[in-house]
């Protein structure tokens, strides 16, 4: 069975693209799939277009359609923990929807994506990778440079440029980084009994200067990313 890999932008997509052995491009919505072979392992690479829905969407072609033994989201981030720097690398262990919940007296209470706490209430928040696939990743990446962290990365449909959200949402959930696709790639491939993971490379720190940092940096992060991807092919 082949690994899904799934991109959100053309310049993470781009540097996957262009390692691919024997590609074939299937043609399924809105995306391209390409189906190949990357360092000796079976491939499907999609670009998903940003958000949580086209994430969902492509996640649920590649569980279903290409019966992909994993699948992995890899790509940029906001960093939202004061201490990490653009160019550094958080895989998570977690992914929560921060922007799932309930409103009440003006404010969000995030809750567990699909639920409402009166109506199909959980003690749940947020989705956990595999802990042997985590545990594989970990050692594989153990002596990798730069270093990379591992810990809870939050998904929304907004591309954070605030300096106050950032440290609300840093504060609330630990974050690492922040991004837009990778819970709703966890809940698909959770639904599909299909282990997952997510990498990313932080392009900006989702404060007032993001969309400069984004713009300056993202082809090189992405890079960044998709080298640790290759490495960690063999324990997906």
């Amino acid at each position: 069975m082949p690994i899904g890999l799934i991109c959100a932008i053309p310049q993470e997509l781009d540097h996957l693209r262009t390692m691919l052995v024997d590609a074939d491009v299937v043609q399924v919505a809105h995306t391209e799939c390409v189906v190949g072979a990357l360092d000796g392992h079976d491939v499907v690479v999609v670009g998903s277009g940003m958000g949580k829905v086209n994430s969902a969407l492509v996640a649920t072609i590649l569980a279903d359609r290409f019966g992909c033994s994993a699948i992995v989201f890899s790509g940029v981030a906001g960093g939202l923990d004061p201490d990490l720097s653009v160019g550094d690398v958080v895989i998570a262990d977690r992914v929560i929807q921060h922007d799932a919940g309930l409103i009440e007296n003006d404010r969000l209470q995030t809750y567990q994506a699909g639920h409402v706490p009166f109506i199909n209430p959980t003690d749940r928040l947020g989705y956990r990778v595999d802990e042997t696939l985590l545990t594989n990743v970990v050692a594989r990446l153990k002596d990798f440079a730069p270093a990379v962290r591992f810990g809870t990365v939050l998904s929304g449909d907004q591309y954070l440029h605030c300096d106050a959200t950032r440290a609300r949402l840093h504060a609330e959930f630990g974050g690492l980084a922040v991004e837009m696709e990778g819970g709703a790639v966890a809940q698909v491939a959770e639904a599909f009994g299909v282990p997952w993971l997510v990498i990313r490379a932080l392009s900006d720190l989702a404060g007032h200067d993001s969309r400069f940092d984004f713009l300056a940096f993202v082809d090189q992060v992405a890079a960044l990313s998709v080298a640790i991807l290759r490495r960690l092919l063999p324990v997906l």
